[in-house]
């Protein structure tokens, strides 16, 4: 009896981890976004972290929003858009949406790299 209870939870647990995966995609993975410089790689992790060259910042899934800080203060907002392994970003102070591709699983986050703490929950997004 206590077998098929432990069973109907993981049952549920993996319908609800359905669910949230289809009200939230998942971001986390290595993105390649072509730019007029070259390729340019940005590493989401699931610890919240984000990589862009040597800038480290804190990212936030809000609705169909993903807010970025690097520590300053300030959250700033793009409307995302994920397609199987393409991500689009656009809004915020982008001229244009931006389009990359997931080429890769996000890599884990060295020790010496510091994630910066993230704004307050009720600061403002610019």
């Amino acid at each position: 009896m206590k077998g098929i209870a432990v069973l109907g939870i993981l049952v549920l647990m993996a319908r609800a981890g359905a669910a949230q995966s289809s009200i939230h995609p998942r971001l986390e993975g290595k993105w390649e976004a072509k730019t007029d410089d070259g390729p340019r790689l940005i590493m989401v992790r699931a610890d919240s972290s984000a990589q862009f060259g040597d800038q480290v910042a804190r990212w936030r899934l809000v609705g169909d929003s993903v807010w970025f800080t690097l520590g300053d203060g300030v959250w700033s907002v793009y409307g995302m858009k994920i397609t199987g392994d393409k991500l689009v970003i656009s809004g915020g102070d982008l001229e244009k949406p931006v389009s990359l591709r997931r080429v890769g699983p996000a890599t884990a986050r060295p020790d010496t790299l510091q994630v910066p703490d993230p704004p307050p929950a009720t600061a403002r997004a610019w």
